[in-house]
């Protein structure tokens, strides 16, 4: 973890912004979650370093625009997960419409499809495609499992 803060501190720095202790705690709790997390949950994970929400939310805003984390919105709430550092740079979230978890689809057969698929658009269209956000919907196999458990 330590390299990869070294490297987001020289990112940081390098687009002319200051790299707090707050920046620091709040990337390490993006580091080691492996959900997606609101501000909010952020916020309760570093608060006691007393950093409040609006530090949160500012730093998420620069995190965000210098493609450090992904933003996902969900039913307007947003999540947010490391972009840089994550071991799977593309994946296709689900979300559970019963419990509102937030799951990822990892498959490299998917991934391969999605370059064929995305490199198709661009040509076909003239356009230069930087980022996809693929957001599946429906009830996750806790939930699905819980409303047979209901009908038997």
């Amino acid at each position: 973890m330590e390299k990869d803060l070294i490297y987001l501190k020289k990112i940081i720095e390098d687009n002319g912004y200051m790299f707090t202790r707050q920046k620091e705690y709040i990337l390490k709790t993006l580091i080691k979650s492996n959900i997606h997390l609101s501000a909010e949950e952020i916020c309760k994970d570093v608060k006691k370093y007393s950093i409040g929400i609006a530090t949160v939310y500012r730093s998420l805003k620069v995190f965000s625009k210098l493609n450090i984390i992904k933003e996902i919105n969900i039913n307007g709430t947003n999540y947010y997960e490391m972009k840089m550092f994550s071991g799977k740079p593309l994946h296709i979230h689900f979300k559970c419409v019963k419990c509102n978890s937030i799951i990822d689809i990892d498959n490299k057969f998917l991934e391969l499809d999605y370059l064929k698929l995305n490199s198709k658009i661009e040509k076909e269209n003239n356009l230069i495609v930087s980022d996809a956000d693929i957001m599946l919907i429906g009830l996750c196999n806790k939930c699905r499992e819980d409303k047979n458990a209901k009908t038997n």
